[in-house]
């Protein structure tokens, strides 16, 4: 398998996690986000939507969205299990990654802040504020959302929430959000920083990385 991701990308950084996790080898394809490579012609014909993740499969076909990435190497590869048995168990720990991935997410996102800078006129600090507001507030409903005790959000297993949660804080530690109330999700990715998959899926561990 081939996946085009970039080094910062939360939802490219979810998907390297699944992968390290089942033990699933594949290749890096690096796609600069900030120099604009998403952009160009030869990525939009793998994915038209012109962001990352995508994998290219074996057999050429490529699946997009990170989430929908993930549940296809859920179904394929079920172990170790990202998912819970029951079925109820298995919808909060979907909704618990869809409120990062769908709530929190897409307002921090490069090509969002480009559009408040280049065509809307903020500032840099304006954009950065927006950030802190919608991380904060999407933050700490997770926080309400999962488990009170447990290594991690939904018991003492890395599960599909957890894989959305790493990459965020990761963001909003980047763009300077205040995390004090949320030490649960702290303590979540500090046990998560000490598993061999979550480090290799690290920005700092990516072959693309950059100085920051």
């Amino acid at each position: 398998m081939k996946l085009y991701t970039y080094w910062r990308s939360s939802a490219a950084w979810r998907v390297r996690i699944a992968l390290n996790l089942k033990n699933l080898s594949y290749e890096h394809a690096p796609v600069h986000l900030v120099r604009g490579e998403q952009r160009s012609d030869a990525f939009r014909g793998i994915n038209p939507n012109a962001v990352v993740p995508a994998l290219e499969l074996d057999d050429s076909r490529v699946l997009t969205q990170s989430l929908a990435i993930i549940e296809y190497l859920e179904e394929r590869h079920p172990l170790p299990a990202l998912l819970p048995a029951d079925p109820p168990r298995r919808a909060e720990v979907r909704g618990a990654a869809l409120l990062i991935a769908c709530d929190i997410h897409p307002l921090n996102n490069l090509r969002v802040t480009e559009y408040l800078k280049g065509r809307l006129g903020h500032s840099q600090e304006e954009a950065v504020a927006w950030m802190q507001h919608w991380m904060r507030a999407g933050l700490e409903a997770y926080q309400r959302s999962i488990d009170s005790a447990g290594r991690f959000s939904f018991g003492d297993a890395p599960g599909l929430a957890d894989l959305c949660l790493v990459p965020q804080l990761y963001n909003a530690r980047r763009w300077g959000l205040d995390l004090a109330g949320l030490e649960r999700l702290a303590a979540i990715d500090a046990a998560a920083a000490a598993l061999p998959a979550f480090q290799a899926a690290a920005a700092a561990a990516q072959p693309d990385t950059e100085p920051v």
